[in-house]
């Protein structure tokens, strides 16, 4: 099947949604994609998909670093607050995130910290 893409009156070019290269960009970051493959699909040129992806990276970096700020605070001898089963041991990283707040225990599976920050990154 052929797909065609008819441009009427005076524009010449096709403008892409916040929306819709949102949506290119998160499919572009799946397992196993191929950018080439959802360009296609999604009848965009691959050379703006990779500026697309450039500029989002460029954004999200914090001062061009592309590393984020991480505030550590003073160690406490009190008990935790969580219940025991959830309480994190001594050598934990906490993730303050404008949603929720995470707190990994460094014995954690690495599969299981990834899936975690991966559903609270959506």
């Amino acid at each position: 099947m052929v797909r065609m893409t008819v441009i009427t009156g005076g524009e010449r070019r096709r403008r892409w949604s916040a929306a819709d290269r949102s949506r290119i960009l998160a499919a572009i970051s799946e397992p196993g994609a191929i950018i080439a493959d959802v360009a296609r699909r999604e009848d965009v040129c691959t050379s703006l998909v990779y500026k697309w992806r450039r500029a989002a990276q460029q954004d999200r970096d914090v001062g061009g670093s592309g590393f984020s700020p991480v505030i550590v605070g003073p160690a406490t001898d009190a008990a935790p607050t969580l219940a025991p089963a959830l309480a994190c041991g001594p050598a934990s990283v906490e993730i303050d995130l404008p949603h929720a707040r995470v707190k990994i225990d460094a014995s954690a599976p690495v599969a299981l910290v990834v899936a975690t920050l991966k559903a609270l990154r959506s």
